[in-house]
């Protein structure tokens, strides 16, 4: 297994947005942040030899993470073309050993369903534009229909949310971290060059599933530090 320095180092090839819309919220993973949750969640068992589907994956940087990590299959979904077509792109400057299996879909619709343990990964739209508040609860509700365990990138103070969506669903919290995420200026409306925003990474077991860390609400941000 790579250090997490590493995988953040190969995931620094991964191109962004061409033409970002506001109404998906595209905006890129930070590799820095990619790195930390699939290594998060390959030192949990959660990646190698199982399938990874990478809900709203953009041009792919979570699904590209986790290729490098010996998964038995990885699936990228999303809405946009356009993004999809960058993420093919950004498959080959990764150079992965293995393919990603790319899909044209609403991620909150995903035609999928995946045989064996199956691992979701996605940063999802935080519903932070008018009209489209609690965008990730559709998401959430993919995970829990296709993985047994996800990790999910969100807002900074969902935590209540995410844990009684996770309860409502079969599922429960087993680990938590902070981090900040680091979003460029490449909207009308951002009045900055770039904006710091506080968010917090959620691992959730489905149906009954790992759950004997669950007391351990908050794995340590440095799990797995090189």
């Amino acid at each position: 297994m790579s250090t997490k320095t590493r995988l953040a180092q190969q995931l620094g090839v991964v191109a962004g947005f061409e033409d970002p819309r506001v109404d998906l919220e595209q905006y890129r993973t930070p590799p820095d942040i990619a790195a930390h949750l699939i290594h998060t969640a390959d030192l949990q068992g959660d990646i190698e030899g199982r399938t990874v589907v990478d809900l709203g994956t953009g041009t792919g940087m979570l699904a590209l993470g986790a290729v490098l990590r010996g998964p038995k299959r990885v699936v990228g979904v999303d809405l946009d073309p356009g993004p999809l077509a960058t993420a093919r792109a950004n498959e080959r400057r990764v150079a992965a050993a293995a393919d990603v299996e790319w899909v044209r879909a609403d991620a909150t619709a995903v035609p999928i369903c995946p045989d064996g343990p199956t691992t979701v990964v996605m940063n999802p739209p935080f519903g932070a534009q008018s009209g489209n508040e609690h965008a990730d609860r559709g998401f959430l509700a993919t995970a829990a229909a296709v993985g047994d365990v996800s990790y999910s990138v969100h807002n900074a103070g969902s935590e209540a949310f995410v844990e009684s969506f996770a309860a409502d669903n079969g599922g429960r919290v087993t680990h938590a971290f902070a981090a900040e995420l680091d979003l460029p200026r490449q909207f009308d409306f951002h009045e900055s060059d770039s904006q710091t925003v506080d968010v917090e990474v959620f691992r959730i077991a489905w149906d009954g599933g790992d759950t004997d860390d669950a007391d351990d609400h908050a794995a340590d941000a440095d799990a797995g530090a090189e």
